[in-house]
């Protein structure tokens, strides 16, 4: 039987492309997760791995969706071995029932990790090239020094509501109170 294993990086990022090619590919079943492939605890391969028997063939659509790093794919190869499933990739036209196809998992595995620590690489130099620039990272700062100012009187003087000041403001509670609290000296002596 064929069983299929789909992953994507984010909860923002469609899984269709890939259900699409295992369902072509005449997957009976498909797994998925919606995480990194640098986790090592991912719910739908463990199920996967738990529901195939060993004459089942794990079908992935590209290697790298299997994991993103070489000790993902060598931990997670022979442990698909040593249950007696195949692991065939459409994409790159793998099937470890062949020598061929077992050293080929592990070169295209090392390019996986080298793509993944090399987007790693550019994006700290990407952010230092920034910050050498004077850019700062991050959200963008809700209460400025002005609006800071206006919520702070407004909270010594409580004749307004905290969710009327919070909507005048454009601001959540949780920033009001947050920018707004007294020094702790201050607190004390109340």
């Amino acid at each position: 039987m064929l069983v299929g294993y789909a992953r994507v990086s984010t909860q923002d990022q469609n899984l269709e492309l890939q259900r699409d090619a295992l369902q072509a590919a005449k997957c009976t079943r498909i797994f998925d997760d919606k995480m990194s492939g640098a986790k090592a605890a991912r719910s739908g391969l463990m199920e996967v791995i738990s529901f195939t028997w060993p004459v089942d063939t794990l079908v992935v659509w590209k290697l790298s969706r299997l994991g993103r790093s070489i000790k993902q794919v060598s931990e997670t190869v022979p442990l698909l071995q040593k249950k007696g499933i195949e692991l065939k990739s459409l994409n790159e036209s793998i099937y470890t029932t062949t020598a061929t196809g077992k050293l080929l998992v592990h070169i295209i595995a090392s390019f996986g990790h080298f793509e993944r620590d090399n987007m790693i690489e550019n994006t700290k130099a990407g952010l230092e090239a920034a910050r050498a620039r004077g850019k700062k990272g991050g959200r963008r700062r809700v209460m400025d020094d002005k609006k800071k100012a206006i919520a702070i009187s407004l909270r010594a003087a409580p004749k307004r509501p905290v969710d009327e000041i919070c909507k005048m403001l454009n601001i959540s509670r949780a920033t009001f109170y947050r920018n707004t609290k007294p020094e702790s000296s201050e607190a004390r002596s109340v």
